[in-house]
């Protein structure tokens, strides 16, 4: 079976396809079903269709019949559940996403019902955005661009922005548009759907001109009206084909214009078009885009408040664990159950404690309740008796003066070191 890369030369695929008497899509049971395997729903039940180059077909059908569904699956947008779809001769369920992007880029054009225009570029920038994806140059799709829509009776519209232009010039840019890379296939989705009788009248016409040149169309419709303009109808029911006018492979019908795309898609080339884009739709919406930042702005500062309060928070709660030593294995003796009972220990188990490994400090400590008296006031306020290594054990640093020290406690110095909570309390400023 035959390889479709990106890149590969459809236009000279067509003219075998009309050599060898092959259809140009060849459906075979193809089935589609949505949602789960606990839930399907199926929306076709095997389709079986082959079209020629050169035809004009209209998919008619009412709505849930399953017509747009074969048309995203005609267009590579989607792929059937079951079933096989050969597109001049290659395998089309054999392509990985990159190879099927790169034949619906190259093969096929859309027409939409509500044409799918970007309303901030021109007429010219939304035609030629198609060939921008295909790595053509800025010059060469500017030029096929505005030929496309001087063909189309709109030489004079270039410059115009969608909502510039009437429904029919709407939809004849979109049609304009598909053609951009050559439209060997051209999709159209309900193309009169939001359009009065008469521009509907001149778009029919359009597409039939399209087919005369050699561009095969797929019509879309549930109006029968319209699908007589077509060469041949397929109507859909329920998802199956429930009647064919018949397929009329062409005799001699000349080969649909090609684009001259790169071989392969550029990953930066449309990047410069993309920013300018993105740029002019920002200053066209300039109160929309105003909110938008100052809700990212909000949004971010938000964020960064909340993560600046945790690690504020955070912070603070392992100061206080470090405050009270959280590497602390704190010895109270006495029976269980009991809160205060005479204390067995010495200060010689302290000091054999004291060199056992992994052993920072040894805090033997007793705690009493005393009343503190100056000239200016009394307080009353805790006293713990202790030993120099308070402080490792604790942390807590010395702001002003000195701590007791090994000496003071083996001579029995009459040393107190005050808090400042007490230094506020019992003496003025500056003492």
């Amino acid at each position: 079976m035959n390889e479709l890369g990106p890149g590969s030369a459809l236009s000279a695929a067509a003219s075998d396809a009309r050599s060898h008497g092959r259809p140009l899509i060849q459906l075979a049971g193809i089935t589609k079903v949505y949602g789960t395997s606990e839930h399907p729903v199926p929306v076709l039940h095997g389709i079986d269709l082959a079209i020629w180059p050169g035809e004009f077909v209209a998919l008619l059908g009412a709505s849930g019949s399953g017509k747009t569904t074969l048309m995203n699956i005609l267009g590579c947008l989607d792929r059937p559940s079951g079933g096989s779809y050969v597109f001049d001769g290659h395998d089309v369920g054999g392509l990985d996403a990159d190879e099927q992007a790169a034949l619906r880029r190259e093969a096929f054009g859309f027409v939409f019902q509500s044409y799918h225009l970007i309303p901030t570029a021109t007429a010219l920038e939304n035609v030629a955005m198609p060939a921008i994806y295909a790595g053509m140059g800025a010059g060469a799709r500017h030029e096929r661009a505005s030929h496309l829509l001087s063909g189309l009776g709109l030489a004079e519209r270039t410059t115009h922005r969608p909502a510039q232009l009437s429904g029919g010039q709407q939809q004849r840019t979109a049609i304009a548009r598909a053609l951009m890379n050559g439209g060997r296939v051209i999709l159209a989705d309900e193309p009169t759907g939001a359009l009065d009788s008469a521009t509907g009248q001149d778009v029919m016409a359009q597409l039939a001109a399209l087919n005369r040149a050699g561009h095969t169309v797929i019509l879309i419709t549930h109006d029968r009206a319209v699908a007589r303009h077509a060469r041949r109808i397929v109507e859909l029911q329920d998802g199956l084909v429930v009647d064919d006018s018949g397929p009329a492979p062409p005799a001699h019908r000349p080969p649909a214009e090609a684009a001259q795309p790169g071989a392969r898609y550029r990953a930066f080339a449309g990047l410069l078009p993309a920013v300018v884009l993105a740029l002019r739709s920002l200053a066209a919406h300039r109160t929309r885009t105003a909110l938008t930042l100052l809700g990212l702005v909000i949004g971010v500062a938000s964020v960064i408040a909340m993560m600046a309060v945790g690690e504020g928070a955070r912070r603070q709660v392992i100061e206080r664990f470090n405050w009270l030593g959280v590497n602390n294995l704190i010895i109270r003796p006495g029976a269980p159950n009991v809160r205060w009972a005479p204390s067995t220990l010495t200060l010689a188990d302290g000091e054999a404690i004291r060199d056992l490994p992994n052993i920072a400090g040894v805090l033997p400590e007793t705690v009493n309740t005393v009343t503190i008296r100056t000239a200016l006031a009394d307080m009353q306020t805790g006293l713990v008796g202790a030993t120099p290594d308070l402080q490792v054990v604790r942390n807590w640093p010395v702001e002003r003066g000195s701590f007791l020290s090994e000496q003071d406690v083996a001579q029995g110095n009459a040393v107190a070191v005050l808090g400042q909570s007490v230094v506020d309390a019992v003496f003025l400023p500056g003492e």
